[in-house]
C-alpha cells in the first residue's frame, strides 16, 4: 500500500473514532433525557416511575377524536402505505434467508436483526390504538431497511470493496474503509484486507 493510502486510512480512522466518541455523547443525552421523562431499561423491559403511566393516559387523544381531525388525504393514501407491508415482508424473508445460507460459508458474523427492528412504541400510554399501529409499522420498516443496509454492506465489503468514483450521500457504515476508485495496484490485498476486517465485524 502506499503512503498517500496509508495515510488516507489513518484520516478515515481517525474520523471514524471521532464519530464513535460523538455517538457515545448522543447516547449520554438520550440517557439524560430518560430520566427526566422518568423511565428506564431493564432487561430490555421499559419500566415508568410510578404515576407517569396514568399521567400518559390521560393526555391521550380518543380515536374517535383522532380520526375526526384526520385530513381526507391522509386517509385515502393510508392504504398505500399499509400495501408496502407485502414487500417489507417478503424482504424481511429473503435477506434473512440469504444472510443466514451464505454468511457462514463466507466467514461474515450475522447480522442480529433485533439490534435493528425495534417495535416499543406500542407501550406508550399516550397513543390510541391507530397510532400504536402506525408506530409499530414504522418501526418495522424503518429498521427492517437499516438491517438489510447492514447485510448488504457486510456483502459488498466482501465482495467489491471499491469506493464509487462519485460521492455518495447515504454510505453504510462500512464504506469509508473501501478501496480508492482507481487503485488497481492496492486491489487484490484490499480486497484480502477488507475480508479479513468484515470477518471481524
Amino acid at each position: 500500500m502506499s503512503r498517500p493510502a496509508e495515510r488516507l486510512r489513518a484520516q478515515i480512522a481517525e474520523v471514524q473514532h471521532q464519530i464513535a466518541e460523538l455517538h457515545d455523547q448522543i447516547e449520554e443525552s438520550v440517557a439524560r433525557r430518560r430520566e427526566e421523562l422518568r423511565y428506564r431499561i431493564e432487561n430490555g423491559r421499559i419500566v415508568w416511575e410510578e404515576g407517569v403511566r396514568r399521567h400518559h393516559r390521560a393526555l391521550r387523544v380518543r380515536l374517535s377524536t383522532f380520526l375526526a381531525r384526520t385530513r381526507l388525504r391522509y386517509v385515502i393514501t393510508a392504504p398505500v402505505i399499509y400495501a408496502l407491508i407485502v414487500p417489507f415482508a417478503l424482504l424481511d424473508l429473503f435477506v434473512t434467508l440469504y444472510q443466514a445460507i451464505c454468511f457462514p460459508a463466507y466467514g461474515i458474523p450475522k447480522v442480529t436483526r433485533r439490534d435493528y427492528i425495534r417495535i416499543d412504541r406500542h407501550h406508550l400510554a399516550y397513543l390510541n390504538g391507530l397510532q400504536k399501529l402506525n408506530c409499530a409499522y414504522c418501526g418495522y420498516c424503518n429498521g427492517l431497511l437499516a438491517y438489510v443496509t447492514e447485510i448488504a454492506g457486510r456483502t459488498e465489503a466482501f465482495w467489491c470493496p471499491i469506493k464509487h468514483a462519485a460521492r455518495v450521500r447515504a454510505r453504510h457504515r462500512h464504506y469509508d474503509g473501501f478501496l480508492d476508485y482507481g487503485d488497481a495496484e492496492g486491489f487484490e490485498d484490499g480486497v484480502k484486507a477488507q475480508r479479513d476486517r468484515i470477518r471481524e465485524v
